[in-house]
Formats: C-alpha cells, structure tokens, sequence
C-alpha cells in the first residue's frame, strides 16, 4: 500500500495552491484565501509567511474595508520583483516580455521577422530584447524561468519543434537555441501558440470559469489550444489541436502540410487574400485592408470574406459536436475574420452542429487580446514556481 502523503508534501501542496490562487486573481485577503483553499486561518498565515519570506508575496492591510472591526490583511504577488521572460515566434513579427508573478505585463519588445527566419537567427534577437529589459528590471528582480509560443507542432518532453508549415520550420530546436543564448540555468519551456493563448484566457481571460473551451488561433495556418475539464489537452506527445488540418475539401487546394483540402486552406491568410483577388499581399495588415474594403463595398472582398465565414462556421460546428465546449475563442487573425463574417459564422454554426451540443456555446474575442500568447507563454515559464514555490523561488 502507498503510504500517504508527508507533513512536508502536504506542506508543499498548500503553498503552491497558495501562491497559484494569488497568482490568477490578484491580491487576495488572507479571509478569502481561508475560505478558497479550505484551511484554517492560522495555517493560511503560516503559508503566507513562508512565500513572504521567499520574497513572492508581500502582506499589508486593504485600503477601505467599510466594515468595523480588525481588517483582514492582503496577500499580493510581488510581480514587479519576480517575473519570467515570454516569446511569442509568429509569421510576421517576434515578440518578447516581461512579465510578472500575477500576470502582469511590466515589459515588451516587438521585432519584425523576415519569413524563413531559422531557429538559430531568431534566438539571438530574442535574447537581445531580453537583454534590453533587463536593463529596466529591478536589481533584485529574480527569473524564474522563460516561454516561449510558436506556430506549428511543438515535442513536449524538450520544445522541438518538429514541424511549422507556414513558418518552414522542421525539427528546430528554438528551445535549446534560445536557451543557449540566454545563459541561463532556468529551462525554457516551449508550447504552441494556440494552445499557450487557451491556457492564459482559461486562466484570466474570457474563459475564466470555463472548464470546456476552444481557442482558435489563425494568421497563415490555423491550430486550436482546447481545454477539457478543465485541462489542457494536447495529445500523446503533444500534437493536438492541429484542426487547420483537417481536411474538409477532398483533393482541394495544396496545403503547406502537404496535404490537400486543409481547414486552413479555405480561412487562412493565404485563401483570403486569394479569394479577394490580393495574392501578392502578405500579412495582416493585407487581411484588414481586405476587412475593410469589404465594409466600403467592395464586392470581390465581400465574396471573399462571405466564403471565408461560412467555411469558419463549417469547422467550428465539426468542433462544437466533437469536444462540446462552452465557448469558441477566436484569436490571431481568427478574430479579424470572425468579427467581419460573424452573421456567416452563426448561420452555418446553426445549420451544421447538433442542438444538444449548440445550446450552450458561446462565441468570444480574446479578453487579453494580442497579449494572450505572451501571457500563455509566461504561464508555461511560472508552473515550476507555482508547483513547488519554495524550492523554485
């Protein structure tokens, strides 16, 4: 028979549960953390005293009550003092923060990057930018680690990155490489964008309280970070979520995965700009540019963008019916065109999915915007620290 756990794992459990709870939903009274957690008030204001002393919260009293009596004191994360580092690898641009224990941005950079850019070349710009927000950091701020979010399949066990068709990246080491040019003993953990972006707006986003969600995140190709009771789900060696490939136009238009008909073909940049007539276009901005002339009257862009939404609710209701989420994220450049294509959308959405399955859905924008890959990637950075705080901080 297993023996149960120790004094010190049960020790370890609470102050990581502790500094988890500050660490999602800001600073927090040592009443509310009693009542949270389950424990007593006497154990809470042990655990509070030991992160203190780490140096990962700090305690003081509110600034109102509005209530007689002794007020309860606040715990806040210290998030100017301890942060991690996150990197977003997307098509057109690298980007780079600092950001703090509790979620908070206290630092960016944003570089373009030339598509074709190996993992080798983007490394040392990515630590440049690290290196120019050093500078800003306090003197006795402390890394507790680095994440990093990119587009295409990412191993889970070391942060390979075994295939990023719309990047051109196959079997890139941008983990080892950036952790090589950092210097730093603390490990940078790699994940894919869409399924970082879930876990942050799962987190402090839009699906806050969501145990079934779905976030689709598009700019070339398209993946999809999913939540399943309340967890992360990517797959036996982490792969999942790559729904831009399924195939949904049987030997319809090549995709850069090598197969044909993809999801991704149909809604991605690419398609779009194709669709419009702007097939020497690239980038976002050309896809605003094609949302935007669609709202002038232009009647090419608003084929297109008709096309393109009613091909995105196709594949959201094949969703809806696989995993039974609460609620649709979309992100990236999935946001720009579902919020051009909404009425397409939900038209097809209510055609193709089954009702049971329906009901409940909801369709959401990210509540963090363009910031949910970077949060995501910092919350890859802080699951080491919040898993056992101590031993980490």
């Amino acid at each position: 028979m297993r023996a149960g756990p120790s004094q010190d794992e049960i020790r370890r459990q609470n102050l990581g549960a502790l500094l988890r709870y500050v660490h999602v939903h800001g600073a927090t009274t040592r009443a509310e953390l009693t009542t949270a957690l389950g424990l007593n008030r006497s154990t809470i204001g042990a655990l509070t005293a030991d992160l203190a002393g780490a140096g990962l919260v700090s305690e003081g009293t509110p600034k109102e009550t509005g209530r007689a009596g002794r007020p309860s004191l606040v715990v806040r994360p210290e998030s100017d003092r301890v942060h991690a580092y996150a990197y977003s690898i997307e098509v057109d641009r690298l980007r780079a923060a600092r950001i703090g224990l509790g979620g908070a941005v206290l630092d960016r950079r944003e570089l373009d990057r030339p598509r074709g850019l190996t993992a080798a070349e983007a490394a040392p710009l990515l630590a440049g930018a690290v290196k120019e927000m050093q500078q800003n950091a306090a003197a006795d701020a402390v890394c507790v680690g680095a994440g990093v979010a990119v587009c295409g399949m990412v191993r889970r066990d070391d942060g390979l990155v075994r295939l990023g068709p719309t990047t051109g990246w196959v079997d890139e080491p941008i983990g080892a490489a950036l952790g090589a040019e950092l210097g730093c003993d603390v490990p940078v953990t790699v994940g894919n964008v869409a399924d970082v972006a879930a876990f942050a707006e799962h987190a402090r986003g839009a699906a806050a309280g969501c145990d079934n969600v779905i976030y689709l995140y598009g700019d070339v190709g398209v993946g999809a970070g999913i939540i399943a009771g309340g967890r992360r789900l990517t797959g036996h060696g982490g792969y999942g979520g790559e729904v831009g490939h399924m195939v949904v136009v049987r030997d319809g238009t090549p995709c850069e995965c090598g197969s044909r008909g993809c999801w991704e073909t149909e809604i991605g940049e690419y398609a779009l700009l194709r669709a419009a007539g702007r097939s020497d276009a690239r980038g976002r901005d050309a896809l605003l540019a094609v949302f935007d002339a669609a709202d002038r009257g232009d009647l090419r862009a608003q084929t297109a963008v008709r096309q393109a939404g009613d091909w995105l609710g196709f594949g959201v209701a094949n969703l809806v019916n696989i995993f039974n989420p609460e609620m649709v994220i979309f992100g990236g450049g999935m946001r720009d065109l579902y919020l051009a294509s909404a009425a397409q959308v939900r038209s097809r959405l209510n055609s193709v999915a089954l009702p049971a399955c329906l009901e409940h859905v909801r369709l959401r924008t990210p509540k963090l915007g363009d910031d949910a890959a970077l949060i995501g990637a910092a919350e890859l950075a802080f699951e080491r620290l919040l898993a056992d705080p101590l031993d980490a901080g």
